[in-house]
């Protein structure tokens, strides 16, 4: 794909680059895999209803340990997955093929 260059880049440095979160932290975030609960809906609220975000849920984050650097980087992570996983959808069925 034309931007697959990009894509891995951008994939390596939310993945791969150090930061207040462990990588394994970010890459269950941005597959929407085995999160502690609060991160779990969080991550959740984040891939698929992201506008559904309250400072609330941002303020009870903060209250269980989570620092600012770290909700960023898992904010980021989770939206680069659903951005993806919607990228490869809208690719398939460009190429005709049936959704999931």
């Amino acid at each position: 794909m034309r931007y697959d260059d990009f894509r891995n880049r951008l994939t390596a440095a939310v993945l791969d680059t150090p930061g207040a979160t462990p990588a394994s932290l970010r890459r269950a975030a941005m597959q929407r895999g085995t999160l502690p609960a609060p991160l779990a809906s969080y991550v959740d609220t984040v891939a698929r209803h992201a506008y559904k975000v309250t400072d609330t849920d941002v303020a009870e984050l903060q209250r269980a340990g989570h620092s600012d650097d770290a909700l960023f980087e898992i904010t980021v992570a989770a939206a680069l997955g659903a951005a993806l996983h919607r990228l490869e959808k809208g690719m398939a069925a460009l190429r005709g093929e049936e959704p999931d």
